[in-house]
């Protein structure tokens, strides 16, 4: 992820002829006991967000596997629902950029959108690709399935005929296929990586650049002020650019779920803030009570506020967010004016209590 510099520090303490090495872990220190945080974040929310997801991703794969190997208007009404319901709990793991998930850059092989389409018909036109390549991360992953499964006709009739009598109907399976097993393999891959590596995320609780604290935190900001409210947001709606750019939403081709999307993006966000387990309503730990511990429950309380004021204004939406942004574009822009209050909340007044610093920079103008 591009997260490759710090944009400030706070509150750092320096010590004269320290060595380079101490002078990389001399951030001030709270009382706060930092590894029960971590364990619950990994326990509760990630390894069982991480655990659907397998589970969700591999019942994809297989209809997948169905759906290539008899072409009917049933197969693919059960691949489009397995697509849906994967894509749905990835919003509650693309912002652990954690690990392995860093290290090969997961999300931009799972849902790096608008995907570009001349890509994904010159692969399967050629029949000859490379699913690794970074020139081909806008060209696989959801939004890949969103256009082979809904974008590559105009109907269920003509999107048929493309995968049963169409000249080139191997090729679009076997893109499909290719598709399906890269991300069942990274998932995987990830997956595994996360659970063999707990205890080393749960007991580094130095409050340093590198501790699981300090990178979590910057993940979780990075993830909500550029995916979720830049990406999901700002960018279609034309916050950053001349004017409205409703084929760069999320799940541009099935048209009608960018809204339900979005707000399960924003309930894993909160959820996170809140320390709530995944999928129950149980909480523990979470980075509200570290707030609340630093007495600072007014930040706390501010954040939890912002995240229920965005969410109501995104439920006035359309479902589809391209339909609204091209009938009412101001609503769009309302939603995107509230999750940036939050940014402000997040990124200098719960980065300041924390005394953490942010690790990336606004390099890309929004």
């Amino acid at each position: 992820m591009f997260r490759k510099f710090s944009l400030f520090f706070v509150s750092i303490i320096t010590l004269s002829g320290c060595s380079s090495s101490e002078e990389k872990a001399v951030i001030a220190a709270d009382s706060f006991d930092r590894s029960t945080l971590l364990e619950n974040i990994a326990d509760n929310i990630i390894i069982p967000a991480y655990e659907d997801f397998s589970i969700k991703m591999s019942a994809l794969k297989t209809s997948g596997e169905t759906f290539t190997t008899t072409t009917t208007q049933t197969n693919l009404a059960a691949l489009r629902a397995s697509w849906f319901a994967a894509y749905k709990t990835w919003q509650h793991i693309e912002m652990f950029n954690i690990g392995k998930a860093e290290e090969i850059q997961f999300s931009f092989y799972m849902n790096i959108y608008p995907l570009t389409v001349k890509d994904v018909e010159d692969n399967i036109s050629n029949g000859n690709y490379d699913l690794n390549s970074l020139n081909n991360q806008d060209a696989q992953g959801f939004p890949a399935l969103d256009y082979l499964l809904y974008g590559v006709a105009d109907t269920d009739a003509t999107i048929l005929e493309k995968y049963s009598t169409g000249v080139n109907k191997e090729n679009y399976k076997k893109y499909i296929t290719a598709v399906l097993n890269q991300m069942n393999t990274l998932s995987i891959q990830v997956v595994l990586d996360f659970k063999a590596q707990r205890n080393t995320f749960v007991n580094n609780t130095s409050n340093t650049l590198t501790g699981s604290v300090n990178e979590l935190i910057n993940d979780y900001i990075f993830y909500y002020e550029k995916r979720v409210r830049a990406g999901k947001f700002g960018i279609p709606a034309g916050v950053f650019s001349s004017n409205p750019l409703p084929e760069k939403v999320e799940a541009f081709y099935k048209n009608d779920i960018s809204k339900e999307l979005s707000l399960e993006a924003l309930t894993a966000v909160e959820n996170l803030f809140e320390g709530k387990h995944y999928t129950t309503v149980t909480k523990g730990v979470s980075l509200k009570d570290y707030l609340i511990k630093l007495n600072r429950a007014d930040i706390a309380t501010a954040i939890s506020s912002q995240f229920e004021s965005a969410k109501a204004e995104v439920n006035k939406l359309n479902n589809s967010f391209s339909i609204q942004i091209n009938s009412d574009n101001t609503a769009m822009t309302k939603s995107y004016d509230e999750l940036q209050k939050a940014v402000v909340l997040l990124k200098v007044d719960m980065l300041q209590a924390f005394n953490v610093s942010v690790d990336y920079v606004d390099a890309d103008g929004d």
